[in-house]
């Protein structure tokens, strides 16, 4: 059995600067980053934009309390304001730690870190890198884990989280490269895991982005907080989904539909296409609806809307967004400098996650935590985001509670003893599991199984809902999961068998998918990114609350706790 002080799930932003933290803290512990990936292909890599903090660089009048009035109204009210205050408190101080530690940031000509415009911020505060900025941060905190002996197990995928007694005492481990089962126990374990986009259909996600982490939360027993609320970001690359990042239109690009007018002038004048991403999703749906998006052949009616770069010029392109270019140029063949680029909306970002307080630990239910478990990032809702999310926003949740997270950690272990486990139990438990995958006869392929899941998900549950589309959603993905018992595995090693990996994922992706949907159906109003055309407002009486969502095969247990409000009183959204 391994053994380790702090055991840290997922290999991204917020993992490696919760372990960097740690190793800060106090040198001494013995600290394990454990991910699916190398680290360095975790999804923060492909983070885009920029990461949002009141430098001042460009805009001397901004403050750290007008960001958090913008995250809070960009959220629709749900966002919990003491976590959004520290968020935009400690960002100058996070970006400025980040370039000390040798993030290469875009510059201004006087040497300062340049900052851009973003959707939903009232000032210039996104600092970046290019448009490659999740790039850049994650391979500086990566070499820092190295510098500072952090143990990395890469390419093991988690199976369980022990939660035994109200205590998190470790995880049952899987090495995909030879099969080798391990339990790793720990005095705290953190999990960084991620978001689940692959429980759509089209998504700006990578294929390692399945949701474990929250699955096996709720397989354990806890709850899920505010899943229904899932981030279209407006312009995903059509017809693949990647994304054409936010700073696109940052920099001054334009949206126009079939007939060339930039129709956000009907949607949020005063911010156009930098409205917040769920009102700039709903327009160009919208439009698609009225069939004023455009087909292929540039005729009016089609599945997409354009994003339009070519008055920005070739080299204002080339120098602040050349990624965009290449995206397009590369999977489309299109080449921005001379045509515009086709968009839709693509599943983005999970605003919701495993429920956390502001020192990352992890909630059993609104007033009790969980002994030794801590999570941040994506995976986990300490809810700076709410209903919807400010790009640019997220690598800063990261990066802030990824260092918070990692300083209670540090704190928390000191004088703990290493629990004890039963190991022989956990490992014969993951070795039936995996041998009846293996065995079983089966007459589904896995990916048959999966495309219907993410079509279901992708027509039930989408940029618009009602209770009638829900319903029927909820009641396919239970006919689904019937078949999961009749998948069969064609690969019957142990030697790197990324179809058990498949495997497991699925069953991952059916336990996220039920928790979003049931949650949905339950919040009978329109906030933010979940919007309900049988309820087309907001409604505060009843539904400014979090959703709780406990899991299990039987079906999904809702209950709710309060918003945290302390600068903001809820008014209505409007830009």
């Amino acid at each position: 059995m391994l053994k380790h002080d702090v055991v840290i799930v997922g290999g991204g932003l917020a993992g490696c600067r919760a372990a960097v933290e740690i190793a800060r803290t106090d040198p001494k512990l013995d600290i394990a980053v454990v991910a699916k990936t190398h680290p360095i292909r975790s999804h923060s890599v492909a983070a885009q934009g920029g990461i949002a903090a009141t430098l001042k660089n460009v805009d001397a009048s901004d403050t750290w309390e007008a960001h958090a009035f913008d995250t809070v109204k960009g959220s629709d009210y749900l966002a919990d304001q003491d976590a959004v205050e520290l968020l935009a408190r400690e960002a100058p101080d996070v970006v400025i730690d980040l370039e000390h530690m040798g993030v290469l940031f875009s510059r201004l000509p006087d040497g300062r870190i340049a900052q851009r415009a973003f959707g939903g911020h009232s000032h210039n505060r996104t600092c970046y890198a290019a448009d490659k900025t999740g790039h850049a941060i994650l391979h500086e905190l990566v070499n820092n884990l190295r510098r500072y002996g952090v143990q990395i197990y890469d390419e093991w995928y988690v199976l369980r989280l022990i939660l035994e007694d109200g205590q998190v005492k470790g995880i049952v481990t899987y090495n995909i490269r030879d099969g080798h089962l391990e339990v790793v126990r720990a005095k705290a374990v953190m999990f960084a895991t991620g978001g689940y986009g692959r429980v759509y259909n089209t998504t700006s996600n990578d294929y390692a982005s399945t949701g474990d982490g929250l699955a096996m939360t709720a397989m354990a027993g806890l709850p899920l907080e505010d899943m229904e609320f899932v981030q279209f970001h407006p312009t995903g690359l059509y017809p693949v989904g990647v994304l054409i990042s936010e700073a696109v239109r940052g920099e001054g690009a334009y949206l126009i539909n079939s007939e060339g007018d930039r129709f956000m002038a009907n949607y949020a004048p005063s911010r156009m296409e930098l409205a917040p991403r769920d009102i700039t999703s709903r327009a160009i749906a919208l439009e698609i609806r009225a069939s004023r998006g455009i087909h292929p052949d540039g005729s009016a009616g089609g599945p997409f809307v354009y994003l339009d770069l070519r008055h920005m010029g070739q080299e204002k392109i080339m120098s602040r967004v050349p990624f965009c270019w290449e995206e397009a140029h590369r999977l489309v063949g299109i080449d921005a400098v001379h045509q515009p680029i086709p968009v839709r909306p693509t599943v983005h970002y999970s605003m919701g996650g495993i429920p956390v307080n502001t020192d990352g630990q992890v909630r059993s239910s609104g007033d009790n935590l969980v002994e030794g478990f801590f999570a941040a990032g994506e995976c986990a809702c300490v809810s700076v985001h709410g209903a919807n999310r400010l790009g640019s926003n997220s690598l800063l949740e990261c990066v802030v509670y990824g260092r918070r997270t990692g300083a209670a950690i540090a704190q928390y272990v000191q004088n703990r003893k290493l629990p004890i486990i039963d190991e022989q139990r956990y490992i014969t438990e993951a070795q039936r599991r995996l041998q009846a995958l293996l065995e079983q006869p089966g007459k589904y392929r896995i990916n048959q199984v999966r495309t219907a899941f993410q079509d279901c998900m992708t027509q039930h549950c989408g940029v618009f809902r009602t209770a009638e589309i829900m319903q029927e959603g909820l009641q396919q993905i239970q006919q689904l999961q019937l078949q999961y018992p009749d998948i069969y595995l064609d690969d019957k090693s142990t030697c790197w068998n990324t179809e058990i990996i498949e495997a497991l994922e699925l069953q991952s992706l059916f336990v996220v998918g039920q928790v979003i949907l049931a949650s949905a159906l339950n919040r009978q109003e329109s906030r933010g990114a979940h919007y309900r055309e049988d309820y087309s407002d907001r409604n505060d009486t009843e539904f400014l609350k979090h959703t709780m969502a406990y899991y299990s095969p039987a079906g999904i247990d809702l209950q709710y706790r309060p918003v945290t409000i302390t600068m903001f009183e809820p008014q209505e959204r409007k830009y």
